[in-house]
């Protein structure tokens, strides 16, 4: 046996989509139905372990054979699944090193990271069965009786479903078989594969929770609402002070208009209100603030060790390849900005609910600032968090050889004081000489890489920080200005772009290689790795130009035809390349106990006694394949994760 394709059908009380798979596995009633599996590419067999059926003894030794690849759509559920199924403990897992996941096959590929997707998608001729979804739900969740109580489905409850089940399950196997055989002129490199399985191993090993913050934050929560909420009822006599209805009337009857109760329109209301309607005003703006659904992810997702696994997508992204959050989403975790975060903690951990109010202008907002802080390490060790400095912004200037900013790096200078420098011709010193200017070079630079102008500084709030509309454009003259290869940069990859899609040539340049074939447009990085865009055609922008388009997930999560122009691609191309950046220094700290990666960062789970300058420079090393580029990581070491 070389090959064992699998898919399996389980049953578990926890509700998947939202605990994890991790979580999902380790409920006592958790059981696996059906086990339909085809060696060799062979005719797929569906074993019933309702009935008492046995999986044969060699497609179960094979689950532990490091010599024969295991394939499944989502391996990572499979895996985790068949794990518990074998009897292994929390914690531990069959080593991820022989399997492969079709589905990150179909993500480097820019297909859809749904099964029924992929089939639909490749036209498939044996695809999933679309009655399969009421199936699932039917034989592997539990039901709602009238009373409230919860009850199973069981083969015998509907014999005729559940041969449609076990027909379900084989098919599902033939769909991934057929998957792999579609995308085999495209395979995946062997290092992308080592990416793959290292992150499954982060993933294995999961985080620690402070499951008492994690409650305490809770309660503290439910405290704060109660009490705000009878104040609002005593304040406005209101019976639901949070119906907007009802409190627009109450304002309208206190001489106050307004359509919307939305964040920015209470805070406009506030500058004019006094007296009981500021009152009112400011309880609604407080119990707007309070929210702790990570806090309530926490709780869903953790496992009985107290670890939260499962929370890294590999290939979540799969236009750059990315990673992705899941389940706590902890790629959007709250800043933290409090000078005494250490103390407010403890306030929290220790239900000092009434001294937490007492000392702080905002409960919701101490309590939005240590849900990083629920993330601790074991016993004994801390946590060394180490990030890339302006890892973008370096990225984009090694490649289209913007060498004022390649000095700027190499030279350990400050790239918004430096780019303000440049765009307004006077030094700039970060909390010195013309250090007001910083902000405006950030704001540039974060908002005018990818071919963005006055909306872009718009979008990223620069009418916030003091800049006036009249000043907008000029900043974005000034940017492009200083920075002209970044530009030449934007519109060659455009060009190289179409002239792989209209003409089917193949051009290199800049380190990347543009080429069209099969039906896919690719751009190969300087990693040796590949965008995809599925089927490239020359199409029309909202301008009347030419522009590329090509299929994908667009912003309605819908599968459609995007379009896309050279900054754009230069965008993804960035983004990529410094993903493949953080996949190099991960693999090069492989022997670090790494639980937890935040876009460019990493988290280290190690002894108080390691080298955090040694983590750092490791970090800043250079791959073979990024020669001349300009690395930085800076770090700091703590008892829980925060932002530095």
């Amino acid at each position: 046996m070389k090959t064992l394709s699998i898919d399996i059908e389980t049953f578990s009380p926890e509700p998947l989509a939202k605990c994890g798979v991790y979580r999902y596995c380790q409920a006592p009633e958790f059981e696996v139905l059906l086990f339909g599996y085809s060696v060799d590419s062979g005719p797929v067999r569906v074993v019933d372990l309702t009935a008492g059926e046995r999986t044969p003894a060699d497609v179960l030794a094979a689950l532990t054979d490091p010599a024969v690849s295991k394939w499944a759509f989502n391996a990572q559920f499979e895996r985790v699944c068949l794990s518990r199924y074998l009897g292994y403990p929390v914690g531990q897992y069959l080593n991820p090193d022989s399997w492969y996941c079709t589905m990150v096959w179909s993500a480097t590929l820019g297909l859809p990271l749904s099964l029924e997707g992929v089939g639909a998608v490749l036209g498939l001729e044996k695809r999933k069965l679309n009655e399969g979804k009421d199936l699932v739900r039917y034989f592997c969740t539990p039901a709602k009786a009238r009373d409230g109580s919860t009850f199973r489905h069981l083969p015998a409850d509907a014999p005729e479903k559940w041969a449609a089940f076990k027909a379900y399950n084989l098919r599902d196997v033939e769909t991934e078989m057929s998957i792999q055989q579609k995308l085999s002129r495209f395979p995946v490199s062997p290092e992308e594969w080592d990416n793959y399985h290292l992150d499954q191993r982060i993933n294995d090993r999961g985080i620690l929770l402070d499951r008492t913050l994690v409650a305490q934050a809770i309660r503290c929560d439910e405290q704060f609402k109660r009490t705000h909420l009878e104040q609002a009822r005593s304040v406005t006599g209101l019976e639901n002070p949070n119906s907007p209805a009802q409190l627009k009337a109450w304002l309208m009857e206190r001489g106050v208009e307004t359509d919307s109760l939305s964040k920015a329109s209470v805070q406009e209301l506030l500058s004019q209100a006094y007296g009981e309607v500021e009152l009112a005003l400011s309880l609604r703006q407080e119990l707007a603030k309070s929210s702790v659904k990570k806090y309530t992810a926490m709780e869903s997702v953790v496992c009985s060790d107290d670890r939260a696994r499962g929370l890294i997508q590999f290939y979540g992204a799969n236009r750059t390849g990315r990673f992705a959050g899941r389940l706590i989403q902890v790629q959007n975790l709250p800043q933290n900005h409090l000078p005494d975060l250490k103390q407010a903690r403890t306030l929290v951990r220790d239900g000092h609910f009434d001294a937490l109010e007492l000392l702080y202008d905002s409960v919701p907002l101490v309590l939005s600032e240590l849900i990083r802080t629920a993330f601790i390490p074991k016993p004994g060790c801390r946590f060394f968090v180490a990030d890339f400095s302006a890892i973008e912004a370096r990225v984009i200037a090694w490649i289209a050889g913007e060498q004022w900013r390649q000095e700027v790096f190499a030279q350990g200078g400050d790239i918004y004081c430096a780019s303000a420098s440049q765009m307004f011709h006077v030094p700039v010193v970060k909390h010195g000489v013309n250090g007001h200017l910083r902000q405006k070079g950030k704001i540039a630079e974060l908002a005018l890489g990818y071919g963005g102008s006055v909306g872009a500084l718009k979008a990223m709030g620069a009418l916030n920080y003091g800049l006036t509309e009249e000043e907008l454009k000029p900043l974005v003259d000034a940017w492009r200005q200083t920075n002209p290869n970044i530009i030449k940069f934007w519109w060659d990859v455009g060009r190289a772009v179409m002239e792989a899609v209209k003409y089917k040539h193949t051009t290199s340049s800049y380190g990347l290689t543009f080429s069209c074939r099969s039906g896919m447009l690719f751009i190969a990085l300087p990693s040796g790795r590949n965008l995809a865009y599925v089927k490239p055609k020359v199409g029309t922008n909202k301008f009347g130009g030419e522009c590329i388009t090509y299929e994908g997930i667009g912003s309605t999560k819908k599968w459609e035809r995007l379009d896309s122009y050279g900054p754009k691609f230069v965008e993804n191309i960035v983004q990529a390349t410094s993903r493949d950046i953080l996949c190099y220094a991960m693999k090069t700290l492989r022997c670090c106990s790494i639980v937890m990666h935040i876009h460019d960062e990493l988290v280290i789970e190690a002894d108080p006694r390691m080298s955090l300058d040694v983590l750092c420079e490791q970090m800043s090393r250079t791959p073979q394949w990024a020669k001349g580029l300009k690395l930085r990581a800076d770090g700091y070491v703590t008892p829980f994760y925060k932002k530095d």
